[in-house]
C-alpha cells in the first residue's frame, strides 16, 4: 500500500474520519490524499438559467484567499457572500467574510443570513 484517499464532507465527523486516516497511515507508512466532492455546488445551481452561469470553479485554498484570488483571476466587477453569526473566538480572530472585505482588491457585498 502507498497511499490512502481519505474523503470529507463538512460535517462534524471530518475530523474524526481525518484522525482515523492518519492513524492508519502511520501504523501503515503510507502517505494521505485528502478529497472533498462539491458535488453540492452543482446541486446548488441546478435550477439556475444556465444562460446566467459562465463558468463554476473549485479550488484549494483557505476560504478567504480563495475567494479573493479567484475575483481578481476571473475579473469580477462584484465579490457576493455570505456572513453567518460568529462567536467571540470569531470576533477576535475575523471571519472569512471580514478577511475578504478588508483584503479583496475590489467590491464586496456581504449577504447576512438571518437565523
Amino acid at each position: 500500500m502507498k497511499r490512502i484517499l481519505v474523503a470529507l464532507d463538512s460535517s462534524e465527523r471530518a475530523p474524526g474520519v481525518l484522525a482515523a486516516a492518519l492513524r492508519l497511515a502511520e501504523l501503515t507508512d503510507v502517505k494521505l490524499v485528502v478529497f472533498r466532492a462539491h458535488g453540492d455546488l452543482e446541486r446548488l445551481v441546478e435550477g439556475l438559467p444556465r444562460d446566467r452561469i459562465e463558468k463554476i470553479i473549485t479550488t484549494f485554498a483557505t476560504p478567504w484567499d480563495g475567494i479573493c484570488t479567484a475575483g481578481r483571476e476571473q475579473d469580477a466587477d462584484l465579490i457576493v457572500l455570505g456572513s453567518h453569526h460568529y462567536s467571540r473566538l470569531d470576533q477576535l480572530l475575523g471571519t472569512n467574510a471580514g478577511k475578504v472585505v478588508n483584503r479583496a482588491d475590489r467590491n464586496v457585498l456581504v449577504v447576512r443570513t438571518v437565523l
